[in-house]
């Protein structure tokens, strides 16, 4: 399979991650790279070793070579240039949340199928082997019936500028890392019926602590806490009615590592460490390739829209919302 040559939009600090995550791909090729600043993008090109640089993202999106692109753009701007990247015929691997509205999604995944491209999501540790370990042992039975998913993630945002911090930008806790404890919660328990949310403010208006408990099917609970002003955390717990699955490294998955809790015994189940941004973007190119189905699609994205945007509206009324 040939590679796939790829456009990244913007210098966004978190490419570093995406870019030594496809340096270790065999069907990925970062082919050029876009700033709208042309000098920041050419020594960005150079620094990292890419053959092109392009001086806007319209550019960057007009190069015939670029087949892929991937958006690392604040969350304000993920649907628009989604959309944009769609419509100029490139492939497009969106980061993480796609958007906080569920119709943005629709309307992007609507492009999607009607630019005949695919399109995204990228929540990179639905991708890694430690994650799809945690299903088949959920799948085998192995704690029983699962009764309660519990999730954190956090850490402290100290920069004021941080755009993580700015409500013009969409930031907040819940859309920069509670919406990995949110896709985990689905991935496990399936799509909440009913939500009920709290949140602290603070940045210019954003949400930096958020708390949430989600019911789901077949009386499964959910609960989670994430902020961008907490010590840091990182944590999935499955409990079932016969033992429980305790993840200490659930997102970054550097050190994939499974406690599987049964009574007074404790079997740790290991696995080889191997990078998450990687396997994301192999798994788009050999899609794109027709070698693959992408592993997020359009109901699961569209299934997260819909709940961050319930979370929100319970947070900010006080009141439970139930999911039609």
């Amino acid at each position: 399979m040939s590679a796939v040559k790829w456009g990244i939009m913007s210098t966004a600090h978190i490419n570093r991650l995406f870019l030594a995550g496809a340096r270790q791909a065999e069907n990925v090729e970062i082919a050029a790279v876009g700033s709208r600043d042309r000098h920041k993008a050419e020594q960005y090109a150079r620094e990292n070793g890419i053959e092109t640089a392009h001086g806007s993202y319209e550019a960057l999106l007009a190069d015939p070579d670029v087949e892929a692109v991937y958006i690392p753009l604040p969350n304000s701007l993920h649907a628009e240039w989604s959309v944009r990247a769609l419509q100029s015929g490139k492939h497009v691997l969106c980061e993480k949340p796609l958007s906080r509205r569920a119709a943005d999604v629709e309307r992007a995944f609507d492009v999607a199928e009607q630019a005949d491209r695919l399109l995204m999501e990228a929540f990179m540790f639905r991708h890694n082997p430690q994650t799809h370990r945690l299903s088949e042992l959920i799948a085998e039975g192995a704690i029983g019936r699962t009764r309660v998913v519990r999730a954190a993630f956090g850490f402290v945002a100290s920069d004021p500028d941080d755009v993580r911090l700015q409500t013009a930008l969409e930031g907040g806790g819940l859309m920069d890392v509670g919406c990995y404890c949110v896709s985990a919660a689905r991935l496990i328990a399936g799509e909440p019926e009913r939500v009920s949310a709290e949140q602290a403010i603070g940045g210019d208006g954003v949400d930096v602590t958020f708390a949430a408990t989600m019911r789901h099917a077949n009386d499964v609970l959910s609960h989670f806490d994430a902020g961008l002003a907490i010590d840091s955390r990182d944590l999935l717990e499955v409990v079932g009615d016969e033992g429980s699955l305790l993840l200490k490294d659930p997102w970054h998955c550097r050190n994939p590592l499974i406690e599987l809790r049964r009574g007074d015994e404790t079997e740790r189940i290991e696995i080889e460490p191997v990078d998450s941004y990687g396997l994301e973007a192999e798994n788009l190119s050999a899609a794109i390739r027709g070698e693959a189905q992408p592993l997020l699609g359009r109901a699961d994205a569209v299934g997260q829209a819909r709940t961050i945007e319930a979370l929100y509206r319970a947070a900010e009324t006080g009141q439970p919302v139930t999911l039609a």
